[in-house]
C-alpha cells in the first residue's frame, strides 16, 4: 500500500503533516490544532466538496451539532485569515452554500519516507497483542490489560518523553538562561475537537495530568505553569508571544484531543516562542478499552523509547511513571469532579468554598482512596472561617484536620496534603510545625504554587518579609495568573507597610475582577494613606453579599478613621444587630471598634477572638490595623499567647 502523503503545496502555502505545520514560502504561520486538521481534509480532497457532514462525522462527536456549526465556522473564519482568502471572493476555499468546502486551488501532494520506524503499527485489540504467541487471551488476562492505565497518564508519558528527550538536549547547547536559572514551560488547555463541551473534563484532565507529570519531572530546571493561570487560554485566541510575556514562559506546549467510543487522536507540539519555531510535533491515534484504559503493552513501549531518549541517568524517573498502580474507573470520574472542586475553591467565597467541598465529597464518593480530594476538602474547611465571619473557627477547623490527616494516610507523599497541615498549623498558631509542612510540601514538589503562595503568606504572618517577597515570587512565577496569589503578594506589601505598591496591586486584581473580596482589602490601604474617598467609594461601590458583616464593620473602620462618628456608629449599629441575631467573628468586631478609636472595646473583642480561635489574628503581629494598639502591654501579652514575640 502507498504511503499517505506527507506534505501538501498549493500556491505559495506548504502544509507539513508530519510537523502539523503551515508555512508561506519558508515562514512559518501559526496555525491552531482544530483549523490545521480541517484544512488537512480539504487538502487531501482538493477539487471535491467536502460536506459539513463529513466534516462533522471525521472531528466531531456525533452526539453534538450546535457546537460543530460553531466550531467550523471559526475554523474556516480562521483559515482564511491565515491563508488571506476571502468568503466572497475565495482563492483557496470556495463555500457551497448549504452544503460544505471545496479546495479551489491545485494542490500538489509529495510522499516522503518516515525518519526510522518510530511510528510502528501498535496492536489495537488485547487479541492482536497476543497474536503470535503461545498463549491464548483467557478472561483474566483481558481484565488485567483492561484495568492498566489511564489513557491521560499514558498520552502524558508519551509526550513527555518526547518533551524531556529536547529540554535535555537544549540545556547542553549555548540556550541563554532566564533570570531564575531554570527554563519555564506552559502546558496551554488541551483543546476538545470533539464539539461537545461535555467532554471537555477529558482534554482538561490531559491538561491537568501534564502539567502534574511534567512538573515532577525535574523541577531543579525545569519549572510548569499552574493550571489556574494556563486555563485563561481555554477558548483564546491570543498570540503566542502574547502568552509567553503573560505567562514568563520560553516554551508552550499546545494540543488537541478527539475521541469517540472506542479510540482517542492526540496531537501535541512543543513551540519555543522567542521566534515561534515547532520544536517537535506528535500525532498518536490509539484504541480505547472500556472507554478510558489503554493496553499495558503499550505503555511499557512507550516507557522503553523514553528510557532510550533520556538516557540511563532518567531510567529511574521513567520506571517510576511506568510502574504507577492502575487506577480504579471510578478514578478518573474522581479526578474530574476534583477539578471542579478546585476551580470553585479559587474564587475564595462562601458559596465557592460551599460548592468546592460538594465536589470533593462527590469525589471521595466515587473513590475514597483518592487522596487529593481529602486534600481540597481540607484547604476549603481550613479557609472557611476566615472568608466568612458567621462561621467560627472551632465549627470547621476539626473537618479541615481530619481531612489533611486522611490525604496524609493515602498518600504520605503529596505535597497537597502536607500543606493542608501547615495552613491547620498556622491557623493553630503552631508556627513551628507549619513551616517544617511547608518545607516538606515544596520539597515534594517544587513546582506546586500554592505550597509557595501559602508558605509566603506565613513568613508575611511572621514579618519575615524578604523570605515572602521571595517565596512569593516563585508562586507568581509559577501561577501567574492568579488573582489569590496576586491579593495576597499586595496583602504582604500592606502588612510590609508599602501602601503604594499594594493599592497598585490590589487595583490590578480589581481591574481583573471586580467582585473579588481578597482584593477589596485595598480599602485598609488607602485608610493607612489618608485616601478616605477613595476608601468611602469602594464601599460604597461594592458590599459583599456572602458576608454582610464584614461590609458594616470596613464601614465603621473607615467612618471612624475618616472623622465621621456619625456614619461610623449607624455602621456599627448594623453590625451589633447581625452579632445579635447570629455570632460573627469576634475579630470583625475588633476592627469598627479600632476605627473609632474604643480601645477597650476593642481589646474586650480581641480577648473574645483569642478565646474563639479566630483565623483574623495569624495576622497580629504585622497587620496595620492594630497599629493603635500595638503600644499597650494587653497588645503585647496577646501577640506571646498566639506565639509571634520570642
Amino acid at each position: 500500500m502507498l504511503r499517505e502523503a506527507t506534505i501538501y503545496r498549493f500556491g505559495p502555502y506548504e502544509l507539513r503533516l508530519r510537523t502539523r505545520e503551515l508555512y508561506n514560502r519558508g515562514t512559518k504561520l501559526k496555525l491552531r490544532p482544530q483549523p490545521f486538521e480541517v484544512l488537512k481534509i480539504l487538502v487531501e480532497h482538493a477539487g471535491d466538496v467536502v460536506t459539513r457532514e463529513e466534516l462533522h462525522r471525521q472531528l466531531w462527536s456525533a452526539e453534538t451539532f450546535v457546537d460543530f456549526e460553531q466550531g467550523l465556522n471559526t475554523s474556516i473564519k480562521l483559515l482564511r485569515g491565515v491563508l488571506n482568502d476571502s468568503a466572497n471572493e475565495p482563492r483557496y476555499i470556495e463555500t457551497i452554500p448549504k452544503v460544505g468546502y471545496r479546495m479551489i486551488v491545485s494542490v500538489e501532494a509529495e510522499q516522503t519516507p518516515p525518519v526510522g520506524e518510530a511510528v510502528a503499527a501498535h496492536p489495537t485489540t488485547i487479541e492482536e497483542s497476543f497474536a503470535g504467541k503461545d498463549v491464548a487471551p483467557d478472561h483474566a488476562s483481558l481484565a488485567r490489560y483492561a484495568r492498566r492505565w489511564a489513557v491521560l497518564l499514558v498520552a502524558s508519558i508519551v509526550l513527555i518523553g518526547a518533551l524531556v528527550g529536547y529540554l535535555r538536549w537544549s540545556r547542553v547547547r549555548e540556550r541563554p538562561q532566564p533570570a531564575t536559572g531554570r527554563l519555564m514551560l506552559a502546558v496551554l488547555p488541551f483543546e476538545n475537537l470533539t464539539g461537545d463541551a461535555g467532554q471537555d473534563y477529558f482534554s482538561d484532565g490531559l491538561t491537568e495530568e501534564m502539567i502534574a507529570q511534567l512538573g515532577r519531572l525535574d523541577p531543579d530546571h525545569l519549572g510548569v505553569i499552574a493550571r489556574t493561570s494556563v486555563m485563561h487560554y481555554k477558548h483564546g485566541d491570543e498570540p503566542l508571544d502574547q502568552i509567553g510575556h503573560e505567562l514568563g514562559v520560553q516554551y508552550v506546549l499546545e494540543g488537541s484531543v478527539r475521541r469517540d467510543a472506542d479510540k482517542v487522536r492526540i496531537t501535541a507540539q512543543l513551540i519555543q516562542v522567542k521566534d515561534q519555531t515547532h520544536l517537535w510535533s506528535r500525532q498518536y491515534d490509539r484504541e480505547l478499552s472500556h472507554l478510558l484504559t489503554l493496553q499495558g503493552e503499550i505503555a511499557q513501549e512507550t516507557a522503553g523509547e523514553i528510557q532510550r531518549t533520556l538516557g540511563n541517568d532518567h531510567k529511574q524517573t521513567v520506571s517510576d511513571l511506568a510502574d504507577r498502580p492502575a487506577l480504579s474507573p471510578n478514578a478518573y470520574q474522581a479526578y474530574d469532579l476534583y477539578l471542579r472542586g478546585r476551580y470553585f475553591w479559587n474564587k475564595r467565597t462562601r458559596q465557592d468554598f460551599q460548592q468546592a467541598i460538594d465536589y470533593f465529597q462527590q469525589a471521595i464518593a466515587k473513590d475514597p482512596n483518592y487522596a487529593p480530594a481529602y486534600s481540597g476538602l481540607a484547604d476549603s474547611y481550613g479557609l472557611m472561617s476566615g472568608y466568612d465571619t458567621s462561621l467560627p473557627a472551632s465549627e470547621v477547623m476539626p473537618k479541615a484536620r481530619a481531612a489533611a490527616m486522611k490525604a496524609m494516610q493515602l498518600d504520605g507523599g503529596l505535597a497537597e496534603a502536607h500543606t493542608s497541615l501547615a495552613v491547620i498549623a498556622q491557623n493553630d498558631w503552631d508556627w513551628q510545625t507549619a513551616e517544617n509542612e511547608y518545607r516538606r510540601a515544596i520539597q515534594l514538589d517544587p513546582n506546586y504554587a500554592t505550597a509557595h503562595h501559602w508558605y509566603a503568606e506565613f513568613l508575611g504572618f511572621e514579618g519575615r518579609f524578604d523570605e515572602a517577597f521571595a517565596e512569593m515570587g516563585r508562586a507568581r512565577q509559577l501561577d501567574p495568573l492568579s488573582l489569590i496569589v496576586a491579593s495576597d503578594n499586595g496583602a504582604i506589601l500592606f502588612y510590609s507597610r508599602q501602601y503604594d505598591a499594594a493599592i497598585e496591586q490590589f487595583r490590578g486584581v480589581l481591574s481583573m475582577d471586580p467582585n473579588f473580596r481578597r482584593a477589596h482589602i485595598v480599602i485598609y490601604a488607602y485608610v493607612q494613606k489618608g485616601m478616605f474617598p477613595d476608601a468611602i467609594a469602594d464601599i460604597q461601590k461594592w458590599r459583599p453579599i456572602d458576608d454582610v458583616a464584614w461590609h458594616w464593620a470596613l464601614t465603621a473602620y473607615v467612618y471612624g478613621r475618616s472623622g465621621q462618628p456619625a456614619q461610623a456608629r449607624r455602621a456599627l449599629q448594623q453590625l451589633e444587630q447581625l452579632n445579635r441575631r447570629r455570632q460573627v467573628d469576634p475579630a470583625t468586631l475588633v476592627a469598627a471598634y479600632i476605627g473609632m478609636g474604643n480601645k477597650d472595646e476593642a481589646f474586650a473583642w480581641l480577648h473574645k477572638s483569642y478565646v474563639e480561635h479566630s483565623f483574623s489574628l495569624t495576622a497580629l503581629k504585622v497587620d496595620p490595623l492594630y497599629d493603635p494598639l500595638r503600644s499597650d502591654p494587653r497588645f503585647q501579652a496577646l501577640l506571646r499567647s498566639v506565639g509571634l514575640t520570642p
